[in-house]
């Protein structure tokens, strides 16, 4: 997702240096707000929906051998409708650590252990449940969104300070300013959509 600076002055790059400078923030703004969305999806892949997926359960952390392994790494994981999630540990020494590390987990999910094979039965959802795990959904995107604006915030501040210093002028602030927010708009709009994709899942 490169940014869109069609609008900006192309000859400013090469006129001013200061002008680079903030052409680099604004890569480094895609940068942050791209981190904040894939942890925003990584914490949602967490907190199960109406449906079983192996996303619950595959980057859970497994100590081996005095090492630490996710379960991904040490087992394939297949799900079996309508709510079921089975893992196929490779080496059968290491199912009980990968049981202890399900259980251990925050994920409030139970496991049985047959032989090398792990099977996860998911209850129903209840209305309560359900609505505390929207709650916790929301409670996620809020904060994502507070880490998007303090990005926008921080390259915002630095335009200013590079206008105050006299080294853009009032044009060229009003476009990065622009192409800033014209960039944190789409973002998020990409954190809503995941928002309502995560309810909807959360409501089957």
């Amino acid at each position: 997702k490169d940014f869109n600076n069609d609008s900006l002055n192309p000859q400013s790059s090469i006129l001013n240096p200061q002008f680079c400078f903030i052409m680099d923030m604004l890569k480094n703004l895609e940068l942050k707000t791209g981190e904040a969305v894939k942890y925003f999806k990584d914490q949602l892949f967490t907190i199960r929906g109406g449906r079983p997926s192996s996303k619950l359960v595959e980057d859970i952390s497994v100590e081996y051998f005095e090492q630490r392994f996710s379960i991904k790494q040490l087992g394939s994981i297949s799900i079996v409708p309508p709510r079921e999630i089975q893992i196929s540990v490779w080496d059968k020494n290491a199912a009980s650590a990968v049981l202890k590390a399900i259980e251990a987990s925050n994920s409030n999910i139970s496991a049985n252990l047959e032989g090398s094979l792990i099977r996860i039965n998911l209850p129903p959802l209840s209305g309560e449940r359900r609505q505390e795990l929207i709650k916790l959904v929301k409670k996620e995107t809020e904060e994502t969104k507070i880490k998007i604006r303090g990005a926008r915030d921080e390259v915002n501040k630095e335009i200013n300070r590079q206008f105050e210093d006299k080294k853009i002028g009032e044009d060229e602030k009003f476009r990065l300013k622009e192409q800033v927010q014209k960039n944190i708009d789409k973002i998020n709009g990409e954190v809503e959509k995941i928002l309502e994709n995560k309810i909807r899942e959360i409501e089957e």
